[in-house]
């Protein structure tokens, strides 16, 4: 029987970042952003300080890779809802549900969210690194938007980009009442974007549009 081939140096630590990640997850559940300390992160894990030291800096050096993989989940989830033929008022609304649905299955993530924004308005150079990440899902959103604009044949009448931020305020209104009212109703965002997509699409001009052809 052949032995089971000794993982590299940069496996090994991949390994250990997939670990202390995983662990760190567990941890701010339990405690919170402030009350988990280092310590607790690599004893969870089954490491000592020193190997946390050895792959992160920080508690906000290690949420920030957290949040990268959060993040292409959700850009990766976007780009699935969107890539149908239904119109964009309905895959809006499928977005939308199922942004609450992943929000209901893992609130944890959504609180412990919330958690590092607030302490990033105290934190300039965290806050910085936190805006650079939601600024390029922006981005990954915007160019959807602007693809799918450009597949219906609508000249949008407000930038994508625009359009995209909007969409993130409503969602982090929306994460926001979610955990602090759990009778939000299931299908509460998914509305809304289907009522601000509708809005928009009412609001774009069309090349099929006679109106816009003549001028009148």
């Amino acid at each position: 029987m052949s032995a089971t081939p000794r993982l590299t140096r940069k496996e090994q630590q991949a390994r250990t970042r997939a670990t202390l990640l995983e662990s760190a997850s567990h941890v701010f559940a339990e405690k919170g952003l402030h009350r988990a300390s280092i310590d607790d992160i690599a004893s969870h894990a089954g490491f000592t300080k020193g190997a946390f030291y050895a792959n992160f800096s920080s508690k906000e050096e290690l949420f920030l890779e957290m949040l990268d993989l959060h993040f292409a989940e959700r850009l990766a989830a976007i780009e699935q809802f969107t890539s149908t033929d239904e119109a964009i008022t309905a895959q809006a609304e499928q977005v939308g549900r199922e942004f609450l649905a992943a929000l209901r299955g893992d609130e944890e993530w959504a609180r412990l969210f919330l958690e590092f924004s607030s302490h990033a308005t105290r934190h300039e150079a965290f806050r910085r690194e936190l805006v650079a990440r939601t600024d390029a899902l922006r981005a990954g959103v915007t160019k959807i938007l602007a693809a799918r604009a450009h597949e219906a044949g609508i000249t949008p009448t407000v930038p994508p980009a625009l359009v995209a931020r909007m969409t993130f305020a409503m969602a982090h209104g929306a994460a926001t009442e979610q955990l602090l009212d759990d009778t939000t109703p299931s299908e509460l965002f998914g509305t809304m974007l289907r009522l601000f997509f509708l809005g928009l699409t009412a609001d774009a001009a069309t090349p099929a549009d006679p109106k816009d052809a003549h001028g009148h």
